[in-house]
């Protein structure tokens, strides 16, 4: 029986989306995003499609919807230019190749046993329904682009991790997948992880820049690295995933024998320290990635109560160990600066918290981007932000100055008012700046008032007159200026450009050289044993066969260059070759300059034959640099081609080729459409468009992305001048005879001239400055 009603349900199943398949067919018609009718020719075709494609491309066209519409015009083009699949459109309403009703079923069929391999699967897949709308209203909420994901996501990353599904049409696993993919991101979004999706079907730029080459694929981003999600799709699994994302160091772990270590640290690490008292064993991943976003404000630690010597802590600061209790502590480390306390704490009332205590009392200032968080620049009257600096020497332990300065500044705590300390033999030019120029300041602490008033350190400021000692008198003196101050802006009334402040904390050269090193040798670790192989296989093949091609090189030049010497130098006659290389050295190096040497360019012509292997099909990361020539400059051109790109022939990511104008010139044209600089729209009454010379123009396809780069050779001296003569002459010649040979040719050495500054542009090219221009795909060579 329950055979029965699963072949039942497969019946129904097949049936239904074989009705979806036909309703979508029917809501994209090509002659309707081209804007032809059913009989237009080919060439109202190609001249609908070159109009729409230069007015929708998304690199002209600004519209957030450019990229969609250019997509489903690409589509259009390739269905109605091709006339085997024009026809079946036609007839059948599909582009695809003409099939019975059986043949489709049992694809279909194979297809739906057969889905299942990349996840864990049960036969509870069955009572998903098949309804796009209600995946799409699910998926809606958080479908990224490629621009919104390089310029916010990526930066983003930084602060909160990332997780990403890729998804697709007709796409049967990510049906399945779809009730514990939605139940993970109200958890996850919750406690503040990023979410993201991407259609591979219309972003595919973006999901082939995240390496996901198949549907559905879970990734994470965090710091802008990707990882991928390997495993099965559950909610423990992608809840351990997203927590094995964050860095391991990220809260420390405080028990009674280390908490004074840990709060004694606020002065080394210039950050104040956060306990989170809880009853779990483990770490909450709310607590870590809250630690995650405030890693460069705030060091945090956790206590797991239940842990024997735990009583002393919860008892010396009075925590209630049945509820969630977070502690700030600041410059005082036997009491806390701030605490809250509740049961299920939330993300929102974290962020807060920290966010009211993310400085110390008296910050020291140890770097520039610091400095200008804590005291930013005036907005206007009513946003006036002041900043009271000592400045002071560095010390071990607390000096009674400091002390009585964070005394102060705890007892006037203001909106508008920031206190902040510098040391200043580490910052000694910021604080030459804004001590006078007498001997009363030196070796001792002082006070200034200051606003910054734009972002170049223009500051204004006023230096109290006497050292700062941390008495009595001292205190009623500064808090008198600040009184001052509010009734009377123009107290500050000196001037002065400030230096950038030296980061302080930033690690040496080599500890920095020695963290990326570890970095990229890490990611490339978890591409070689994560990846899949296949993708792999490009790579690996590439690099055995340079070892290869190598090898077989070093040897062969080595029995050649031992041929050679034998030949000739043979053992009766060395010293007398030895006395004729000193006689005559002019006479050998002319025998060895007829000897071919290693230095040739292999520069195949790129024709219908080769048209698909050396671009088409090129394999990822392969250029292929093409000579615009005609049979008139070939030898000319081929010659100085190859004297300026040998330098370039050791990368085997190069490949060199030349065109022949006079054969393919509508193809040049078409491609130099996408670069309109170069190629201006055709004038149906200018009859010199047809002439126009492209000889000396290079371009550097690549296949695999479907873009290229154009160099424009500049004319030279000679060439205008040689120009302008045959001008002269052919405007004298009877018109039926301009159109035969001019009878001034531009010689060899202008022509020449055309590629004089190639090496530059390939210099450029491999820098990867150049400006690309991309297609929708490559057209084919008649």
């Amino acid at each position: 029986m329950e055979v029965k009603k699963l072949s039942i349900s497969w019946q129904f199943l097949l049936v239904l989306v074989l009705i979806l398949h036909i309703l979508s067919a029917l809501d994209f018609d090509p002659y309707r995003v081209l804007g032809v009718s059913r009989t237009a020719s080919q060439a109202d075709i190609k001249k609908a499609y070159k109009k729409l494609a230069r007015e929708w491309h998304p690199d002209k066209n600004k519209d957030p919807g450019a990229e969609d519409k250019f997509i489903q015009i690409s589509k259009a083009y390739e269905i109605l230019s091709n006339e085997e699949k024009r026809s079946n459109y036609d007839h059948y309403g599909d582009a695809g190749e003409k099939q019975g009703y059986q043949k489709q079923q049992q694809q279909r069929e194979y297809r739906f046993r057969h889905f299942h391999e990349n996840f864990y699967f049960d036969e509870s897949f069955f009572h998903f329904p098949f309804n796009s709308e209600r995946r799409d209203s699910i998926d809606e909420k958080y479908l990224l682009h490629f621009s919104h994901y390089v310029n916010e996501v990526v930066p983003d990353s930084f602060k909160k991790p990332y997780l990403i599904k890729i998804t697709s049409d007709w796409c049967f696993s990510c049906i399945h997948i779809e009730p514990v993919w939605k139940e993970v991101v109200q958890e996850l979004e919750g406690l503040g992880v990023g979410i993201g999706v991407v259609h591979a079907g219309y972003e595919r730029r973006l999901a082939h820049h995240l390496g996901a080459h198949s549907t559905p694929s879970i990734l994470g981003i965090i710091n802008g690295k990707i990882s991928f999600f390997h495993n099965a799709v559950v909610r423990e699994n992608l809840r351990q995933f997203v927590e094995s994302l964050l860095p391991g160091n990220l809260v420390e772990k405080v028990t009674n024998k280390n908490y004074v270590r840990f709060l004694s640290g606020w002065q080394q690490e210039n950050k104040p320290h956060v306990l989170l008292f809880d009853q779990m064993p483990v770490v909450p991943l709310l607590y870590k990635l809250t630690a995650f976003a405030y890693k460069d404000y705030v060091s945090f630690g956790y206590v797991y109560v239940g842990l024997r010597g735990a009583e002393e802590m919860t008892r010396q600061y009075n925590v209630n160990v049945y509820a969630p209790t977070i502690l700030v502590f600041k410059e005082h480390t036997n009491k806390p600066a701030d605490a809250i306390q509740a049961r299920g704490l939330k993300k929102q009332v974290i962020d807060d918290f920290i966010t009211q205590n993310k400085y110390l009392l008296a910050t020291r200032l140890t770097s520039q981007k610091l400095f200008q968080e804590l005291c930013p620049v005036k907005r206007s009257h009513r946003q006036r932000k002041y900043c009271v600096v000592l400045l002071t020497a560095e010390a071990t332990k607390l000096s009674r100055p400091f002390e009585a300065f964070l005394s102060f500044a705890l007892a006037n705590t203001q909106d508008t008012v920031r206190f902040v300390h510098v040391y200043s033999n580490r910052q000694q030019e910021f604080a030459d700046t804004l001590l006078p120029d007498s001997d009363t300041f030196k070796g001792k602490s002082a006070v200034a008032i200051l606003e910054r008033r734009n972002t170049a350190g223009r500051v204004v400021y006023k230096t109290l007159e006497d050292p700062w000692t941390g008495s009595e008198s001292d205190k009623f003196i500064l808090l008198g200026y600040l009184d001052q101050l509010r009734k009377d802006p123009a107290l500050l009334s000196s001037e002065a450009v400030l230096p950038d402040l030296t980061d302080e904390l930033a690690p040496i050269f080599l500890l920095r050289w020695l963290y990326s090193a570890f970095d990229y040798i890490s990611d490339c670790w978890d591409s070689i044993f994560h990846n899949n192989w296949r993708e792999m296989m490009p790579l690996l093949s590439l690099v055995f066969s340079a070892l290869f091609i190598l090898f077989g090189t070093v040897i062969v030049q080595a029995f050649s260059d031992s041929n050679d010497e034998r030949e000739s130098n043979p053992p009766d006659k060395e010293e007398a070759h030895e006395k004729a290389g000193k006689t005559e050295p002019s006479f050998s190096k002319e025998n060895s300059s007829k000897i071919p040497k290693k230095g040739f360019v292999e520069v195949t012509e790129l024709t219908d034959v080769t048209y698909t292997s050396n671009l088409v099909r090129l394999r990822p990361g392969h250029m292929n640099v093409v000579l615009i020539l005609s049979n008139s400059t070939k030898t000319s051109l081929l010659q100085k081609f190859a004297l300026e790109v040998y330098t370039f022939t050791g990368s085997s990511c190069l490949h060199f080729s030349f065109l022949s104008l006079d054969k393919h010139r509508e193809w040049l044209e078409y491609l130099l459409e996408f670069a309109q600089d170069a190629a201006p729209i055709p004038n149906q009454y200018d009859k010199h468009f047809m002439e126009r010379d492209y000889t000396g123009y290079v371009l550097a396809l690549n296949g695999h992305k479907k873009y290229f780069c154009l160099f424009k050779p500049q004319k030279t001296v000679e060439e205008e001048e040689a120009m302008g003569s045959c001008s002269d002459l052919d405007s004298s010649l009877h018109p039926g005879e301009s159109r035969g040979k001019s009878p001034c040719g531009l010689g060899s050495r202008p022509i020449k001239g055309k590629l004089s500054k190639l090496s530059l542009w390939m210099e450029r090219l491999l820098e990867g400055s150049l400006q690309r221009f991309y297609i929708p795909s490559w057209p084919e060579l008649d």
